[in-house]
């Protein structure tokens, strides 16, 4: 057996949770992590929002409750977040954090250590990359409140003691994935950008057993 086939058969057992399964970017993270034989688990409110989840063990509760999270985490070897939340001009939005707080209690609990959660371009010193519309238009009109719990979750990733990523996408859209990314660190010279849905899929499941990222928070676009 050669060392790729030796790395196919142990990441083919890898059993990952999903948060934001039924999401947009969730979905494919989903499908993704399937077609690479591992064992999925999502996290979901309404299953019948998932039932194009075909191949996903499906556990149905809040993600904001801890119990719900820790009784979905039994087993596992790794959490992907794909959560969201919509643009809120004007009411507070908490919902990342105090999921994510619930979420690094859980994953402590049950002794699960790696996480790769996405947030987004804008948050933490990615602010202030996302080209003329959307850091004087869109962000400040829209998203700014959100953008404010993005800065909150990625706080308690950083502090959680966990074995992290934070992927930042730039503004996604639903084109057909297969294109060279970009993963930056360095964001010198960057002013906004757009990426495919499927592509950072494909970049997040990546960063389940890839540690080139550890710690780090790239900012991934075309």
């Amino acid at each position: 057996m050669t060392n790729r086939d030796n790395d196919n058969a142990a990441t083919a057992k890898l059993k990952i949770l999903v948060l934001g399964a039924t999401g947009g970017t969730g979905r494919l993270i989903v499908r993704e992590a399937l077609a690479r034989g591992y064992n999925v688990t999502a996290l979901v409110r309404s299953p019948d929002k998932a039932r194009d989840l075909q191949g996903a063990h499906l556990i149905v509760g809040d993600a904001r409750d801890e119990a719900a999270l820790r009784k979905a985490l039994k087993g596992q070897d790794a959490v992907i977040s794909a959560l969201g939340t919509p643009a809120s001009p004007f009411r507070e939005v908490t919902l990342l954090s105090t999921v994510t707080r619930s979420l690094v209690n859980a994953m402590k609990a049950e002794h699960v250590s790696r996480l790769v959660a996405i947030t987004g371009m804008g948050a933490g010193d990615s602010a202030g990359h996302g080209g003329f519309l959307f850091d004087r238009l869109i962000f400040p009109l829209l998203l700014r409140k959100v953008y404010a719990d993005k800065d909150r979750q990625e706080a308690i990733i950083r502090n959680s003691g966990l074995d992290w990523v934070l992927v930042r996408p730039s503004v996604l859209n639903d084109k057909p994935g297969g294109h060279a990314l970009r993963a930056l660190t360095d964001l010198s010279g960057f002013h906004g950008g757009t990426i495919a849905r499927a592509d950072v899929a494909r970049f997040v499941v990546d960063q389940v057993s890839d540690d080139s990222f550890l710690h780090g928070s790239p900012l991934v676009t075309w």
